[in-house]
């Protein structure tokens, strides 16, 4: 028998198997139970994407484009991404059907061109939103660090209050990380505020507000296993940090993760994904293991960088390849994953691939934290540091532990 178009995009790559160990989608059979009502909550309806050009966020248009929105417009700031996104939709084997409005806007969320765009447009019904800063290397010095809070906090509200004052998004998603819960990363704590955010800035009444927590997207843009690619195909070392656990999910699961978090989640919760940690938390060394398997290759364990580079030729002629073991020693990374933070229950939605949290808010939005915060982002001053910021959060996020050693990412392979 012949599978459906769906289902054949539903299809993780053999890597991706590789890495997952799962042979079909974590998210198949909700996806496959649910399907006349995504089609019945998605056909004829308008749909702004933001951040649609990303991993995350162009597995998830793929999706909704299979649905039949009459509009799906798509926002990202960069115009390379867009131009891979379109080449991969009309290129697929479906296309894009003619019926449907689809444009992309090369934009950045929070700009006054996207406030135009807002005001000048038909409401849209649906808002989902995927632009972030996500690596917790972001935090390395206090003009990363202010971006990263500007572009997932501040822009966020701001664009969000934009929505409220023309009249979009009755239903709208966020995607935020599995880092922000119990954050000891600057990173993880902007998205538990973010998280508070959200669900009481620019709210529609009678609207739902939805967000999902991540495990690790495997191969996504910037990831860690993206780089696996890029490093033997550049005939360089691969490196990983010793005794550092992750939850991986396909780029296409992570898009049905979100496709159901927007339409079956309840208002006001957060989904992740339903993952048993003795079975799906595996060690970035064993992922690092098998992905040189796959290509036929062992590896050759250094802790050295130098050595590693110096390997590469000798080691790649006897079929294997440096594998460089680091410390986990960088500012605000943890050995492991969770889902659900201190304080948080777990709870039922109907779905047999997902969990959900009822957002609990923390202060932040009493104290007037978002207001200090955006004048840190906005004044040139150079009052703000990273020391002031870690404060600020650790006033009003009490599971909030950063973890400073003085380390970053931009310090090693």
């Amino acid at each position: 028998m012949t599978s459906s178009p769906l289902n054949m995009r539903m299809q993780p790559s053999s890597l991706d198997a590789l890495i997952t160990g799962r042979p079909i989608s974590l998210l198949s059979a909700d996806i496959k139970a649910n399907a006349e009502m995504l089609r019945e909550l998605i056909q004829g309806k308008r749909i702004l994407v933001v951040g649609g050009g990303g991993s995350i966020g162009s597995a998830t248009t793929s999706l909704l484009v299979d649905y039949q929105p009459s509009v799906l417009h798509v926002v990202d700031q960069s115009e390379n991404y867009l131009a891979e996104l379109v080449r991969q939709l009309r290129g697929s084997r479906l296309g894009i059907d003619a019926s449907i409005d689809f444009r992309t806007f090369p934009l950045d969320y929070g700009s006054p061109i996207m406030e135009r765009l807002l005001s000048e447009t038909a409401p849209y019904d649906f808002v989902l939103n995927f632009a972030a800063l996500k690596h917790v290397r972001s935090e390395k010095d206090v003009f990363s660090l202010l971006q990263m809070i500007d572009t997932n906090i501040v822009r966020h509200a701001r664009f969000k209050r934009w929505l409220n004052e023309n009249g979009h998004g009755t239903r709208y998603f966020a995607v935020s990380t599995d880092k922000a819960a119990n954050p000891t990363s600057l990173m993880g704590a902007s998205k538990r505020l973010m998280e508070d955010m959200i669900f009481a800035v620019g709210a529609v009444e009678g609207g739902t507000t939805t967000s999902a927590r991540f495990a690790n997207v495997a191969f996504s843009n910037g990831s860690l296993l993206q780089s696996f690619h890029n490093r033997v195909a550049m005939r360089q070392p691969i490196a990983v940090p010793r005794d550092t656990k992750r939850y991986f999910v396909s780029q296409s699961e992570a898009g049905e993760i979100c496709l159901l978090a927007t339409f079956f989640a309840p208002n006001q919760h957060i989904v992740f994904p339903r993952m048993n940690p003795e079975q799906e938390l595996q060690t970035l060394e064993s992922t690092a293991v098998r992905f040189l398997a796959h290509l036929k290759y062992t590896p050759t364990y250094y802790e050295d960088e130098d050595r590693a580079r110096a390997a590469v030729e000798r080691d790649a002629s006897q079929g294997k390849w440096p594998l460089l073991m680091t410390a986990l020693d960088t500012s605000g990374e943890k050995p492991y994953e969770e889902f659900c933070g201190d304080g948080e229950t777990a709870v039922e939605i109907g779905l047999s691939s997902l969990l959900a949290l009822r957002h609990q808010p923390s202060p932040a939005l009493d104290d007037g934290l978002f207001e200090r915060l955006e004048n840190m982002v906005l004044d040139s001053r150079p009052d703000a540091s990273k020391e002031g910021i870690v404060e600020a959060l650790s006033a009003v996020l009490t599971n909030f532990r950063h973890i400073e050693t003085g380390r970053n990412l931009d310090q090693r392979l």
